[in-house]
């Protein structure tokens, strides 16, 4: 199949991911992370000294920010305004406020396109919180991946440290608390909720290495012709 769009959508902490670029490089397509963008804006929001919340004021900042979407599962550096701050929109400062800025309709109305296109662009494997049931409705293939809530927030900690996320919770029950934050507020916004798609495949990574994800998600995508 020439082309396709596998959408991975679920809550933080569940391997998404990393699983999504594993998949991609297996695939020999594009990856693209639509939760980035989000933090890329907010990043800018913040730097702009805009209040997170203030959705009029956020709204009429979205012309002024500039960025690039990368699409190489193994070069996945993001800039805005020209500088890398790949590590940045990782950190606690932007963990905080991306919540209300994606919760801004005027946001997602905005980033729906880019992502919308990008998606569409051949082979790729997307992922995020709305991808089956907003940005890729028509994708070859859905997955909703999930985790026990106390897999996910070891996961989530292991991954700040390895990664050395600047300001972001270091503290185990921090990073519970902060995820179940984000879910929360996200399944129950009213713009494009944390949702699975009707026609979702369902897949629990809690007792399941990266690597066995992969593999149960490349046997799905084989049925539907992905290869």
């Amino acid at each position: 199949m020439d082309r396709f769009v596998i959408a991975i959508d679920g809550p933080s902490g569940t391997g998404k991911s990393t699983v999504a670029k594993h998949l991609a490089r297996q695939l020999r397509a594009g990856y693209l992370d639509t939760g980035a963008m989000y933090r890329i804006v907010t990043l800018a929001i913040l730097r702009a000294g805009v209040d997170p919340a203030d959705e009029a004021a956020v709204a009429d900042h979205l012309p002024l920010v500039q960025f690039h979407s990368p699409t190489d599962p193994d070069r996945q550096q993001h800039d805005l305004d020209g500088d890398d701050v790949t590590a940045q929109i990782r950190g606690g400062d932007v963990t905080l406020a991306v919540t209300p800025v994606s919760a801004n309709p005027a946001v997602r109305e905005w980033l729906m396109e880019r992502q919308q296109q990008l998606a569409h662009t051949g082979r790729m494997v997307v992922e995020g919180r709305d991808i089956g049931t907003v940005i890729a409705p028509d994708a070859t293939l859905k997955v909703y991946l999930t985790a026990d809530e106390s897999e996910r927030a070891r996961r989530r900690h292991r991954q700040n440290g390895a990664v050395n996320v600047p300001a972001a919770p270091n503290d185990l029950d921090a990073v519970r608390a902060d995820l179940n934050r984000r879910d929360t507020v996200d399944s129950g916004r009213a713009t494009a909720p944390l949702r699975a798609a009707d026609d979702a495949i369902h897949l629990d990574s809690s007792d399941l290495t990266a690597d066995q994800v992969v593999e149960q998600i490349l046997a799905f995508a084989a049925e539907r012709g992905i290869n």
